[in-house]
């Protein structure tokens, strides 16, 4: 069953109750949400925006990144939602394993609450047939004791493990949420 508006609007409630510091930075997605009755957010042809979502693993002091091909950076594994996912969540530990091979048994959930969510502008890609638009991505964070398996060589480059001081200066801020999420049970 696919992921529906309300479900998401449910999950960004959720963390803006953790982080209201930045209810101003997701107020466009909220708006959008609360009036999109007619459109599918799951979805990656609902422009002007549409949900995605990420996951950040943790072993020990460091996290993993990819080599993204579409946009040609160092970005944590992620991807667009699909009819499939049964959560946000799963979501995004699914585009973990697909992208990394890391083996999903050897994969937990540090919180039930997103550790970031960001809303950003995605340049057009003529050769989707996407026109610019809008992300939500909905950043979940993991720990593991596993290592990289098969590369999805169709969507990255290549995997590694990066410390977190690097990761940060690659990635930004939300990466040191990965490492402090406030609790391991939501």
């Amino acid at each position: 069953m696919a992921i529906s508006n309300s479900t998401i609007s449910s999950v960004l409630s959720a963390y803006m109750l953790r982080y209201p510091d930045e209810a101003a930075l997701l107020a466009e997605p909220v708006r959008l949400l609360s009036r999109g009755r007619d459109f599918d957010f799951a979805s990656r042809r609902t422009f002007p925006m549409h949900v995605t979502v990420s996951a950040l693993l943790v072993r020990d002091a460091e996290i993993l990144l990819v080599e993204h091909l579409a946009y040609g950076l160092i970005l944590q594994p992620g991807g667009h939602l699909e009819p499939t996912d049964a959560s946000l969540a799963d979501a995004a530990l699914r585009e973990l394993t697909e992208e990394t091979g890391v083996d999903p048994d050897r994969v937990v959930p540090t919180s039930d609450v997103p550790v970031y969510i960001e809303y950003g502008k995605v340049p057009a890609r003529p050769n989707k047939a996407e026109p610019e638009h809008y992300h939500l991505d909905i950043g979940y964070s993991y720990m593991t004791d596993a290592d990289i398996g098969r590369i999805q060589e169709s969507e990255v480059s290549g995997a590694a493990w990066y410390p977190l001081a690097v990761a940060k200066r690659l990635v930004g801020r939300r990466i040191s949420r990965a490492v402090s999420a406030p609790d391991r049970t939501g």
